[in-house]
Protein backbone atom coordinates (compact mmCIF):
# COMPACT_ATOMS: atom_id res chain seq x y z
CA UNK A 1 0.00 0.00 0.00
CA UNK A 2 0.97 3.87 -0.74
CA UNK A 3 1.27 6.25 2.38
CA UNK A 4 0.36 9.33 -0.28
CA UNK A 5 -2.18 11.12 1.23
CA UNK A 6 -4.00 14.30 -0.39
CA UNK A 7 -3.27 16.87 2.78
CA UNK A 8 -3.59 20.18 2.52
CA UNK A 9 -0.17 21.80 3.07
CA UNK A 10 1.15 24.09 5.71
CA UNK A 11 4.27 25.29 4.29
CA UNK A 12 3.66 25.33 0.78
CA UNK A 13 0.30 27.65 0.85
CA UNK A 14 -1.07 30.63 -0.97
CA UNK A 15 -4.72 30.33 1.02
CA UNK A 16 -5.26 27.44 2.35
CA UNK A 17 -2.63 25.18 1.11
CA UNK A 18 -5.22 22.91 -1.27
CA UNK A 19 -3.30 23.31 -4.66
CA UNK A 20 0.74 22.44 -3.21
CA UNK A 21 -1.09 19.78 -1.33
CA UNK A 22 -3.07 18.88 -4.63
CA UNK A 23 0.52 19.39 -6.19
CA UNK A 24 2.62 17.28 -3.35
CA UNK A 25 -0.21 14.28 -4.18
CA UNK A 26 0.48 14.12 -7.90
CA UNK A 27 4.20 14.75 -7.38
CA UNK A 28 4.04 18.03 -9.81
CA UNK A 29 5.11 21.72 -9.65
CA UNK A 30 2.43 23.77 -7.35
CA UNK A 31 2.40 26.47 -9.82
CA UNK A 32 0.57 24.03 -12.56
CA UNK A 33 -1.89 23.36 -10.05
CA UNK A 34 -2.26 27.01 -9.03
CA UNK A 35 -2.44 27.78 -12.96
CA UNK A 36 -4.92 25.11 -13.54
CA UNK A 37 -7.28 26.70 -11.14
CA UNK A 38 -6.92 29.99 -12.32
CA UNK A 39 -7.29 28.96 -15.59
CA UNK A 40 -11.03 26.96 -14.29
CA UNK A 41 -11.84 30.00 -12.52
CA UNK A 42 -11.76 32.39 -15.53
CA UNK A 43 -13.26 29.78 -18.06
CA UNK A 44 -16.49 28.28 -16.28
CA UNK A 45 -15.79 29.89 -12.32
CA UNK A 46 -15.56 25.60 -11.73
CA UNK A 47 -12.21 26.79 -10.07
CA UNK A 48 -13.48 28.88 -7.22
CA UNK A 49 -16.18 25.72 -6.33
CA UNK A 50 -13.49 23.02 -6.75
CA UNK A 51 -11.18 25.26 -4.26
CA UNK A 52 -13.83 25.94 -1.63
CA UNK A 53 -14.60 22.46 -1.42
CA UNK A 54 -11.45 20.89 -1.44
CA UNK A 55 -10.59 23.37 1.48
CA UNK A 56 -13.37 22.36 3.29
CA UNK A 57 -12.85 18.52 2.54
CA UNK A 58 -9.38 17.81 2.60
CA UNK A 59 -7.67 17.48 6.14
CA UNK A 60 -4.65 19.73 7.06
CA UNK A 61 -1.37 18.69 7.01
CA UNK A 62 -0.41 17.90 11.18
CA UNK A 63 1.87 20.13 12.77
CA UNK A 64 5.75 18.48 13.47
CA UNK A 65 7.72 20.09 16.27
CA UNK A 66 11.07 21.41 15.09
CA UNK A 67 13.68 19.35 15.99
CA UNK A 68 16.18 20.89 18.52
CA UNK A 69 19.80 20.86 18.53
CA UNK A 70 23.43 22.88 19.61
CA UNK A 71 23.62 24.44 16.17
CA UNK A 72 19.91 25.56 16.46
CA UNK A 73 20.21 27.16 19.43
CA UNK A 74 20.22 31.49 19.89
CA UNK A 75 23.08 32.73 21.34
CA UNK A 76 23.11 34.90 24.24
CA UNK A 77 25.31 37.77 23.69
CA UNK A 78 26.02 40.21 26.88
CA UNK A 79 28.15 43.58 26.19
CA UNK A 80 30.39 44.43 28.00
CA UNK A 81 31.03 47.67 30.16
Amino acid sequence: MSDKRLIRSRDDRMLFGVCAGLAHYLNIDPIIVRLLVVLLTLWNGIGVLAYVVLAIIMPQEPAVAPKVNAFDEEEIIVKGS
